[in-house]
């Protein structure tokens, strides 16, 4: 996997177990629920049409998560996102960053 993405990844994952800490009775890891999210953003990642040219999903032209999903990690990153900044600061900024960047333009198939 691309490095970006792999720290795109890592900068999710570290969103989720601050929500889960801060909202959930689990000792350590995460709970159930909060371990079916984080695949589920790992596997949206692997199959992102736009791979490492890709901004952050809350930009992105092609929204690929179920609403379901969609609306749980909204919330997972309102909590997140201001905790990053003061725990986080480095993969806070550089997600703030990749905001900016515009996914290039998907190839569409002419053979279908």
């Amino acid at each position: 996997m691309d490095p970006r993405l792999l720290r795109e990844q890592k900068t999710v994952d570290i969103m989720i177990e601050l929500y889960c800490r801060d909202h959930h009775e689990i000792s350590d890891g995460l709970c159930e629920d909060c371990e079916a999210l984080k695949d589920y953003t790992h596997l949206r990642l692997q199959k992102c049409p736009y791979q490492e040219k890709k901004t952050t999903c809350a930009k992105c032209p092609t929204h690929c998560y179920q609403k379901t999903m969609r609306e749980k990690i909204r919330e997972v990153m309102r909590h997140a996102g201001p905790r990053m900044l003061k725990q986080y600061p480095g993969l806070a900024i550089l997600h703030l960053l990749d905001g900016f960047r515009k996914p290039a333009p998907l190839k569409k198939n002419r053979n279908t």
